[in-house]
């Protein structure tokens, strides 16, 4: 089954849908009252030790439901209490049982860089982002071609967001940097079939030249996991599912941050 093919499909009519509400003017009405962005690039680059985007996350399509019964507000500040560096949140509706009013009312208890991680497509999506409180926002070069990834990327910066841009190879990583990209996420997922690759961050790290910061995701079940990663370089990472499914995500999140004692 092609999953990323479905998504897609769906986020393009779900945009479409979106645009023809006639909620633009609202969104870019919200802009002029939300609060100052923060910046998820800084929060990475400052932190103490490792950084780790923890993630709010409900299901999955390969998956399906990893925690429905958790508050995603109270998980959230969970993870800010423990040493989170930025909060991630899925907010896709129909796949990952996310919302974007997840992000909005998790914006409002939190202290770190949100990052709202979703499909974007379109540019009505990056003025939603904006409106519903995000400071980041998730781009997928494997489905923008470079034109469209520059212009969301333009645009997201316009309205004073950053942007994570996602890849997966080498020609992913070139199209990210030749648009300009700053903050890129190496995914060792594979988002058609969701099979992992766990040397993917390892192969394509040493092709970001200085100043750039990569977040590997997808994958990390153990702190072990992200000490192999420190040795190509790598310092942040993106971390859901290990952490939304431990009895004890907070404690969870610490063994990660190298706080705590593994079990």
């Amino acid at each position: 089954m092609d999953f990323l093919a479905k998504i897609v499909a769906h986020k393009l009519q779900e945009s479409l849908e979106l645009f023809e509400s006639g909620k633009l003017a609202a969104f870019k009405a919200a802009l002029a009252t939300r609060p100052r962005p923060k910046s998820l690039k800084q929060a990475l680059d400052r932190a103490p030790g490792r950084a780790v985007i923890a993630e709010v996350k409900r299901a999955s399509p390969a998956k399906g439901e990893l925690a429905m019964e958790r508050d995603p507000v109270e998980l959230a500040r969970t993870y800010e209490q423990h040493g989170a560096a930025a909060i991630s949140v899925l907010t896709e509706r129909r796949y990952f049982h996310g919302d974007p009013a997840f992000l909005q009312e998790i914006r409002l208890e939190v202290s770190v860089p949100v990052l709202r991680k979703d499909f974007i497509l379109e540019p009505i999506q990056v003025y939603e982002s904006a409106a519903i409180g995000a400071d980041a926002l998730l781009l997928l070069t494997q489905v923008l071609d470079a034109g469209k990834l520059r212009a969301l990327l333009l645009l997201t910066r316009s309205l004073g967001l950053e942007a994570l841009v996602e890849v997966h190879t080498r020609e992913e990583m070139e199209t990210a940097l030749m648009t300009g990209a700053e903050l890129i996420g190496i995914n060792h997922r594979d988002l058609h079939t969701f099979a992992l690759h766990m040397d993917r961050a390892l192969e394509l790290a040493p092709l970001a030249p200085p100043g750039v910061t990569l977040v590997a995701a997808s994958g990390l079940k153990t702190p072990a996991d992200l000490a192999r990663l420190e040795q190509a370089g790598i310092r942040a990472f993106l971390i859901g599912e290990s952490l939304v499914t431990a009895p004890d995500p907070g404690a969870r999140l610490e063994e990660f941050l190298g706080q705590g004692v593994a079990p």
